[in-house]
């Protein structure tokens, strides 16, 4: 990465929030010469091991970054994924080897966010002209404030102002910089909350014929199985009227996995982790000075892993844009087409895909099901649909269809076919 070499009237751009959507956009900015101040609330970088798909279009961007040999590295390759039903078996294998002559990586990428977050920070922390606050608060955020914009920080040691050019807020979906923007963030929460659950347990010998990714439809309770390098995760639902306590017990996710593959010994539990899901999108991503990624832009189902890849999307295409702007281009132009263009995506492709997902792993109606069923088998045995509905599952569609970062007019690329 390249030593600071220009920057912007007002002083460095300000990113708020050290996950990997706010690490990815500090080493953006770094990467084109900008100043950057990185603040995060945490003492030090984040360990959430919640998210861990990186899809073909979200790789093709990492890898201008020069991290995705890294990442590579340390990951796992998966070309192939399974929807299933939990009574029927495999409906439909998805093979993402048919995408090879149009991306160089036709497969998802598992590995758990937190060694994304932990090699940006190695890279930033010897990085000039960035500086990185760690256990650092924001409490309050001017997007007005003279030729830029400012925060308000809280440390041990105090309070005290940060200035700079532009303030993107990459801190989640409890934002305090869309909150202290007055910004919406409207849609729903599923009543049902979701449980992460990691076990050292080889699922693929005791479930001999799955995937490394399995998505199992039942109207009673779904599951979602994956395997990452250290573990093997189930993700499933858990009812309104279940305590926090007695869902994350270890005699209930010894149940749980016992019911998914019985075995005689118990099931090591690595890691476990409840929360809420939402459908949620911020009203406007931007606000003077301000802008909003990630999570604190728009929250979803993680049926189907695009979280995570579209708030790195959004991350790259902003920093695009500071890029141009430092270089003389229309600020007001370039920000007015990444509050429209990330925020279409966010919904026309984002939520639509996730709660089309999720719902087809839930339905309770019989005839609905199978009608599903149906479609998936249909898609995966037909090499052009397949194309298409992997194209659009890895965002390559969406890339294809609006860019990231492109200038203000700017024909997109050349659709994929």
């Amino acid at each position: 990465m390249p030593g600071i070499e220009r920057g912007l009237p007002g002083g460095p751009v300000v990113v708020v929030g050290g996950g990997p959507v706010g690490m990815v956009a500090a080493a953006s900015l770094a990467r084109f010469g900008i100043p950057v101040v990185l603040i995060e609330a945490e003492k030090r970088p984040k360990t959430d091991w919640r998210a861990s798909t990186f899809h073909a279009a979200t790789l093709e961007l990492l890898d201008e970054l020069g991290i995705a040999d890294r990442m590579h590295a340390e990951g796992l390759v998966v070309p192939v994924y399974h929807f299933r039903d939990r009574r029927d078996g495999l409906i439909a294998a998805f093979d993402f080897s048919l995408l090879a002559d149009e991306t160089p990586f036709p497969y998802r990428l598992q590995l758990n966010q937190q060694h994304l977050v932990r090699m940006l920070h190695e890279r930033l922390a010897r990085t000039p002209g960035v500086e990185l606050l760690f256990g650092a608060r924001v409490t309050g955020v001017d997007p007005r404030a003279g030729n830029g914009a400012s925060v308000v920080v809280s440390t041990a040691t105090g309070t005290r102002e940060v200035h700079g050019s532009w303030v993107i807020g990459a801190d989640g979906a409890g934002s305090t910089v869309r909150r202290a923007l007055g910004v919406d963030f409207t849609g729903w929460t599923y009543p049902e909350r979701f449980l992460i659950a990691s076990t050292s347990v080889d699922l693929a010998e005791a479930l001999p014929g799955i995937a490394e990714v399995n998505y199992v439809a039942d109207p009673r309770e779904w599951l979602f199985l994956l395997r990452t390098p250290e573990s093997w995760r189930a993700v499933w639902p858990v009812p309104a009227g279940q305590s926090e306590a007695d869902a994350l017990a270890g005699a209930t996710l010894e149940r749980q996995f016992q019911g998914v593959a019985p075995r005689r010994a118990d099931y090591p539990i690595i890691d476990r982790q409840l929360y809420r899901v939402h459908q949620r999108v911020a009203g406007s991503f931007r606000a003077g000075r301000a802008v909003l990624i990630g999570d604190a832009a728009h929250i979803n189902s993680p049926m189907g892993g695009v979280g995570l890849n579209s708030g790195i999307h959004d991350a790259v295409d902003i920093t695009r844009r500071l890029a141009r702007i430092a270089e003389g281009a229309a600020a007001e132009a370039e920000l007015t087409a990444f509050a429209g263009v990330r925020r279409r995506v966010a919904v026309e492709y984002v939520q639509a895909d996730t709660q089309r997902n999720t719902q087809r792993l839930s339905e309770a109606d019989e005839s609905r099901r199978r009608a599903a069923h149906e479609e998936m088998r249909a898609t995966a045995a037909d090499p052009d649909r397949a194309r298409a509905y992997m194209r659009r599952a890895s965002l390559l569609e969406s890339v294809r269809r609006f860019g990231v970062g492109l200038p203000p007019g700017a024909p997109a690329p050349a659709p994929a076919r």
